[in-house]
């Protein structure tokens, strides 16, 4: 599985973001994230093996979210199913 770390200055919270490469909400998300300078890592689901896949899918439905994408995960507590400006803005104090 390909994990993409993105750099920034706000690294208060860890931030890992599951998402489809073709997703037009995965972007607005990556990008909303970048432009907020928020530290994050992310996969491209779509990209991975079909066993990465079903590990993501696991992981995803463990947490009680549903299989939507974005799905961001903040401090590994706080899941978040697809772009949710305002919940991302509470859960990353911003």
């Amino acid at each position: 599985m390909k994990i993409v770390r993105v750099d920034g200055e706000n690294d208060k919270h860890r931030v890992f973001l599951y998402a489809l490469s073709t997703c037009a909400w995965c972007k607005l998300a990556k990008q909303f994230l970048k432009d907020k300078n928020v530290v994050y890592e992310y996969v491209d689901v779509d990209l991975c093996s079909e066993e990465d896949k079903e590990k993501i899918k696991r992981d995803i439905l463990d947490r009680g979210g549903s299989l939507a994408y974005p799905t961001i995960i903040i401090d590994d507590k706080t899941l978040i199913n697809g772009f949710r400006k305002d919940r991302l803005k509470e859960a990353l104090q911003l």
